[in-house]
């Protein structure tokens, strides 16, 4: 079928180029473009044998251009190779081969030269000494070292001398360096004698596969943009029996859409379905392509809106597409046309398609990552302007721009909007711009977006909690921790836990605001959430930061009620709770307390340090004596003399 639509297509007579320059220009570097080198001997081979050497001397020779490739003695194996080829011999299948992989495994410029050398040689003089593997070795050398004439030189020098290495050994090779280094013209005379040798000489194994016609049918129609060069491909593929792919259909509607050959276009499609090619995706992104590149964006309207309508499911453009579109169309100041397409796009889109799969999605995006975030409000004013629906996807992009450029008080305004329309936004796009705005210390603006998740009825607020938390707590903002969890604390699809309040309770201390970590206490406890050893730590810690000794007294009378031995039901009493009261205790002169705290940790088995809170005494009731608690507090005096009895201090 392939052959019969292009039938009337004129007969190409395959010509290959015989004009093979000879070995030595090859070794000029400029062929290799790369960094000359200093000079080095010479790597010609000799065209004129001054005399044949007799066996023992190849036996020699050979033996030492053996050893020399064992112990890598490369300018002493290649001496060996000249001095063989100089008397009209070869070495060894084997010898030869191993020198020339040896030779382009070393990848210098030098080296490299002297394998291309060898190789061309040997295909000149005895080709049934190169093996397939070497060649293959070879040309991936030249690939590697950036290099493409040498390659293109080689094959051409295999075909002159009737050397037919199989094309799966070479041909992909050839394709990677001529895309690489932009040489498709010496590729396209390469795939055109190929193509020639394998018909005339009827040689399957030398077809170019449906990777190489492809790569020439790509450079015809993207680079030399030429309708007969397509066609004349197309007619060889036909030739040779190889069948088209999406990749074929693809080139070629990029080239009729820029040259506006309808017609043709219409065949194309015709005979995808005669080749029973159903995916589309590729097919039409070329044509796109091809619209936009000759100003043709009715035609580009026209193609992206007849692909919703064949079924009103994505299109599947890449993000490339996208951004050739957009460019295409505000070039030429098109801002209307775009935002027309999104409309007439999203109605016939279904509710099947995913969001960032839509073509509005499509378009902002494009304008937003190409750095053109204004034409992307300019086409929303536009849709706005024609009193359309604007679907989650126009809006997605701009919210993800202004979270990446923490614009959080634009993007909440925008998430507003969006409500107000009836759209909902997910968990994670809340979840990135609270993010966002929590990273910008756009506080106010995380609350409002957190507050419109919940009213929202978003299942999952986990995430965004713990992040408004964290955020708050890592930027010492307690009050708002404090106003925050207030009024999410009923929220069931929060979970709230005794850490969340210890923590705002710590930031009040650690601020020295400790009638506000008081109130979170009290506030705490009336919600029925119990306080640990960590929520007491924090509160000991800030009264004896204030020297407020006696409010500690009242934290010891409600824990000494509620610990338990084992930890489990009650507040765990362990060593850093005990040093907490004790010291405190002590500094304060609560020493009926502080006998309370050791025989508690002495019922508990828990180390104390007497030496610690002796110290303490000292350094601040050096002073105090016990005659003097006598006549005032008889209680307090038989604590102190307990104290000091404990502590060691009664000498």
């Amino acid at each position: 079928m392939w052959r019969k639509v292009f039938s009337l297509l004129p007969n190409r007579a395959f010509s290959s180029n015989p004009e093979i320059p000879t070995l030595y220009s090859f070794l000029q570097p400029s062929i290799f473009a790369l960094k000359r080198d200093p000079p080095l001997p010479s790597t010609k081979l000799p065209t004129q044998p001054p005399k044949t050497l007799n066996s023992d001397t190849v036996t020699s020779l050979e033996t030492t251009l053996h050893k020399s490739l064992l112990t890598d003695d490369t300018d002493e194996a290649w001496k060996s190779f000249k001095a063989l080829t100089s008397g009209s011999a070869f070495p060894s299948k084997s010898l030869a081969n191993s020198l020339i992989s040896h030779l382009s495994s070393l990848k210098d410029v030098h080296n490299l030269k002297r394998a291309f050398a060898s190789a061309v040689y040997l295909v000149e003089k005895n080709p049934g000494l190169l093996e397939f593997e070497t060649v293959e070795s070879l040309l991936n050398s030249f690939k590697c070292a950036k290099t493409s004439a040498p390659a293109f030189a080689l094959i051409r020098c295999m075909f002159k001398n009737r050397f037919f290495v199989p094309f799966s050994v070479w041909g992909n090779v050839l394709v990677e360096i001529s895309k690489k280094h932009e040489n498709f013209p010496a590729f396209l005379r390469v795939f055109e004698e190929t193509s020639r040798i394998a018909l005339d000489e009827k040689l399957r194994f030398m077809k170019p596969d449906l990777s190489a016609c492809n790569a020439a049918l790509e450079g015809c129609c993207h680079q030399l943009k030429s309708v007969i060069e397509a066609e004349k491909v197309v007619e060889t593929m036909s030739v040779l029996g190889v069948r088209p792919d999406e990749s074929s259909f693809g080139y070629l509607a990029y080239l009729y859409a820029l040259k506006g050959l309808e017609q043709k276009i219409a065949e194309l499609k015709c005979l995808m379905v005669g080749f029973g090619i159903s995916t589309k995706g590729l097919f039409r992104s070329n044509l796109i392509s091809g619209y936009v590149m000759s100003g043709n964006l009715d035609s580009v309207s026209a193609t992206i809106l007849c692909g919703l309508g064949e079924g009103g499911e994505s299109l599947n453009l890449g993000e490339e597409t996208y951004c050739e579109i957009v460019k295409g169309f505000l070039q030429n100041g098109e801002v209307k046309a775009l935002a027309t397409l999104i409309i007439e796009a999203q109605k016939l889109e279904t509710f099947t398609v995913i969001v960032d799969k839509s073509v509005g999605y499509g378009v902002i995006s494009a304008c937003v990552n190409i750095g053109l975030s204004d034409k992307a409000h300019s086409i929303l004013d536009e849709m706005n302007v024609q009193e359309s629906f604007l679907g989650l996807g126009v809006y997605l992009p701009i919210l993800k721009a202004y979270c990446k450029e923490h614009r959080t008080a634009e993007a909440t305004q925008l998430v507003m909007d969006i409500r107000n329309s009836g759209l909902e936004l997910d968990a994670g796009t809340y979840d990135a711009l609270i993010e966002a705005s929590m990273s910008s210390h756009d506080f106010q603006s995380a609350l409002t977006l957190f507050r419109d998740m919940r009213e929202a009825r978003v299942s999952d607020l986990k995430g965004s909690y713990l992040t408004v938390m964290t955020g708050l707590m890592e930027n010492h903002r307690p009050e708002l921790m404090a106003a925050f969890l207030d009024e999410v604390v009923e929220d069931p699809r929060v979970e709230v836990s005794t850490h969340d309040w210890n923590s705002i309770i710590h930031a009040f201390c650690k601020a020295g605001r400790l009638e506000d970590a008081r109130r979170t206490f009290r506030r705490m406890i009336f919600l029925q959430f119990k306080p640990n050893e960590q929520t007491y730590l924090s509160l000991i810690s800030g009264y004896v930061s204030a020297e407020k000794y006696f409010n500690v007294l009242m934290l010891w009378n409600e824990v000494k009620r509620n610990v338990s031995i084992d930890g489990e039901k009650g507040i765990k009493f362990d060593q850093t709770l005990v040093d907490a009261f004790l010291y405190a205790l002590v500094k304060g002169g609560f020493f009926d307390a502080v006998m309370q705290v050791v025989e508690k940790s002495k019922e508990m088995k828990i180390f104390v340090d007497k030496w610690r809170y002796k110290h303490a005494f000292m350094e601040t009731h050096k002073k105090l004596k016990v005659s003097k608690l006598r006549r005032r507090n008889f209680r307090k005096m038989e604590a102190l003399v307990a104290f000091k009895n404990w502590a060691g201090l009664s000498a």
